[in-house]
């Protein structure tokens, strides 16, 4: 009965007390360092950091697997065979849905937007930040495609060397993926799954090689991500530090559909 006695009177002392450590622990200062911790963890989340160098492993590396094919190597014979593989299974395979699908991912940002699901960006940002990594993509892939002279596997002509619809198609998903990883990674899996099927279309169409596809790859992801890197510097040159404020919303006027934009700058 005296230790029951005791728990008991512990007890009534602890509830006591507990609402007073409560209340100092909620009252305590925030230590500045918390403060920067927990900022810099907000903008994380909203995905406002910038790519990394690190990020820039994989592409790296993908492009220069398709270097080396324009060697006399392994990864040269792989492509012939990958080929003639595919030729033997599917000599009449002609489906160009490549030539669509390269532009999904991004048509996807704009139909997130149209929905209501916001990205990092506004979409005048994110306008701007396509058409930048589009120029960085197609200017890098059209200079490689002469410098290399490569026949394509239907020899129709000599630009085989990246796969231009590739690079669009993952630089494009890249794009999707920046936009939204925050929002749900499953979105950016789904733009790069897009991408991984419009490579493959081009192999199974005969209008490239497997190292190709690879470097186009790496290009389209390192154009965007590179795109990411640079964009926010021009924008300051260009506009400085002045906010733009925009809406946009879908439209129904006299049967026909629209949109209708409103922005001011």
């Amino acid at each position: 009965m005296k230790l029951f006695h005791s728990i008991k009177s512990y007890t009534i002392v602890l509830a006591t007390c507990l609402p007073g450590l409560v209340s100092a622990q909620v009252m305590q200062p925030e230590k500045p360092d918390s403060v920067y911790t927990r900022q810099t963890s907000v903008m994380k989340m909203r995905g406002q950091n910038p790519p990394t160098i690190k990020s820039f492993i994989v592409p790296a590396v993908l492009v220069s697997y398709g270097l080396l094919s324009l060697g006399n190597n392994a990864i040269r014979t792989l492509d012939f065979s990958t080929k003639a593989e595919i030729q033997e299974d599917h000599p009449l395979f002609a489906h160009h849905l490549d030539n669509f699908t390269q532009y999904a991912p991004m048509v996807a940002v704009y139909g997130l937007n149209l929905a209501g699901i916001k990205g990092k960006h506004g979409i005048i940002d994110q306008t701007a930040l396509y058409i930048l990594s589009f120029g960085i993509m197609g200017v890098s892939t059209t200079a490689i495609k002469h410098l290399a002279d490569r026949p394509r596997p239907d020899g129709s002509n000599n630009y085989s060397f990246p796969s231009g619809h590739t690079a669009n198609a993952f630089a494009a998903a890249e794009f999707l993926n920046q936009e939204y990883r925050d929002v749900s990674p499953w979105i950016g899996y789904a733009g790069y799954t897009v991408a991984t099927a419009t490579g493959a279309l081009r192999l199974y169409n005969n209008k490239h090689w497997l190292s190709d596809v690879v470097a186009g790859a790496g290009i389209g992801i390192a154009s965007t991500k590179l795109a990411y890197l640079i964009y926010p510097h021009l924008r300051k040159l260009v506009i400085g530090k002045q906010s733009m404020h925009y809406s946009m919303v879908p439209t129904y006027q006299q049967k026909a559909a629209g949109i209708a934009f409103n922005g001011t700058f």
